[in-house]
């Protein structure tokens, strides 16, 4: 328009005056923000750390309730504390809001400082439980893969398969491959006749039954180096035929120290054990799967026939390390006792009646309920008091009276002991043997140090990844770590 002023600056001065009011409120914005979500001490900031504290406490109690009620009953009190607790705090999360934050900051910190004493005090004690919970499943599924296999007729290659662990197997096997080795580039040359110490009487003799490998190594070792005379110690090993291939290598290539004697057997070793005279084969034969799976185990009641020359033998469990010169044990008096061995009863616990089914009108006439246990571990036997009371004729009598298994659980030797013993059996002194190192973390240190011999009964074995860090390298120390066989079967010592 002629002699009018132009649009084109108004518009321009227009939208920049537009944008700069858009940008100071989009700074006061952001300032008014920033102020509100950073400072440390604003309502809105303690509203949410005090949530977020809850709501992660709540969820860790939670999780720790669930894995208590999976574990056992005896968690009940605790399952509580730790649902009670969880309940609050999620209460009091639904509660925070910032009109209520000041009030309720306070509450929600001290279920929070309770929420993490009670975490803290239960992680231990369950990491342990989920161990034994973990083992306890692998070994219920063993059980079942060895009954399935037992009514296929297919045991005698599966079990070892399946009753030990992964690396122990392979280790059996890697031994039994090395074995073989040496036999396809060697010609055949007949044994040597057995030395005369292994039936010498005045020498030192124990008896072994297992079919793990390692750890009967673990006891040859760590025996023979607590003697002050190893050449005077005996070990008479027994073990499953399948396993006698892979001892004999391993003994081989490392043999026991200091001059200690080793005799590796077997069950076919004695022809006299046969269905015909022992009711263990028999039951064995007959499908008897908790006999069958401690067949082992049982051969311990046939002592005075294998070692007809003895007088004297230390029964030695697979799961024991020696820490002290046992040859006090052949000198020991027995009285005119067949036994000695550590008595475990204290107050009401580790009873007769615990282990016996003493409803039986048959056991309650022979056992007192209230009579003190004793545990297998370190057994000294006098072989001539054996013999004189028919030990192993008592027990013959006892396993034909439970062959439907309704007088004691089969799958323990213990009961069996207990009763062929019973009355005959000297107290040893607690010093000789200390239990527990599978199952109890809080052993005195002054115990275990003074102990001839420590006992690693219960589930944490010292050869498994869930064993106890603190007792494991009283055990690995007497391990052969140069055979090369161990590296090749995943053993992590």
């Amino acid at each position: 328009m002629a002699g009018g002023r132009s649009p084109a600056p108004r518009r321009a001065a227009f939208a920049a005056l537009v944008s700069l009011l858009f940008l100071a409120c989009v700074f006061l914005f952001l300032s008014a923000t920033t102020i509100t979500t950073s400072a440390p001490g604003s309502p809105a900031s303690r509203l949410a750390v005090v949530r977020r504290h809850a709501e992660d406490h709540a969820a860790v109690l939670a999780a720790y309730a669930a894995h208590a009620r999976r574990l056992s009953s005896d968690s009940a009190s605790q399952t509580e504390s730790f649902l009670s607790t969880s309940s609050r705090l999620s209460a009091v999360s639904s509660r925070l809001t910032l009109s209520t934050v000041a009030l309720l900051e306070k509450e929600a910190r001290g279920h929070v400082k309770r929420a993490r004493a009670l975490a803290a005090g239960a992680k231990e004690a369950f990491d342990t439980q989920s161990k034994i919970l973990k083992l306890s499943d692998t070994v219920f599924a063993v059980g079942q893969q060895l009954l399935r296999a037992r009514r296929e007729g297919q045991l005698n290659s599966r079990i070892a398969a399946v009753s030990t662990p992964k690396s122990l197997h392979c280790l059996a096997m890697r031994l039994m491959e090395s074995l073989l080795a040496a036999n396809a580039s060697t010609a055949a040359v007949d044994e040597p006749p057995p030395p005369p110490e292994l039936t010498d009487p005045s020498l030192y003799h124990y008896a072994i039954f297992s079919d793990n490998i390692l750890a009967v190594s673990v006891v040859v070792a760590s025996a023979a180096r607590a003697a002050s005379e190893p050449s005077r110690h005996v070990f008479h090993v027994v073990t499953a035929p399948m396993y006698l291939p892979a001892f004999r290598v391993w003994f081989s290539r490392s043999p026991p120290p200091l001059g200690a004697h080793v005799q590796l057997l077997t069950a076919t070793d004695f022809p006299f054990i046969n269905a015909s005279s022992s009711p263990v084969l028999r039951q064995v034969e007959d499908g008897n799967r908790d006999v069958a799976l401690r067949e082992l185990d049982y051969l311990r009641f046939y002592l005075p026939e294998m070692f007809p020359a003895l007088r004297r033998v230390v029964l030695l469990e697979d799961d024991v390390v020696v820490q002290r010169d046992l040859a006090e044990l052949w000198r020991l008096d027995l009285g005119d006792k067949a036994n000695a061995a550590l008595y475990t009863c204290f107050g009401g616990f580790r009873r007769y009646g615990k282990y016996l089914n003493l409803s039986h009108p048959a056991m309650q006439e022979r056992f007192e309920p209230r009579a003190c246990a004793w545990s297998y571990g370190v057994n000294v036997f006098d072989l001539l008091a054996w013999r004189r009371d028919q030990c192993t004729e008592q027990f013959h009598q006892l396993m034909e009276m439970n062959e439907n298994g309704t007088l004691w659980d089969a799958a323990s030797v213990l009961p069996a002991g207990l009763m062929t013993f019973y009355g005959n059996t000297r107290p040893l002194d607690k010093s000789w043997h200390v239990m527990g190192l599978g199952y109890n973390p809080h052993i005195r240190p002054e115990d275990i140090r003074g102990a001839a011999v420590i006992h690693f009964n219960g589930n944490l074995k010292p050869w498994l990844d869930v064993a106890f860090n603190q007792y494991k390298q009283l055990w690995t120390k007497y391990v052969d770590t140069d055979m090369e066989f161990l590296t090749l079967s995943n053993f992590g010592l």
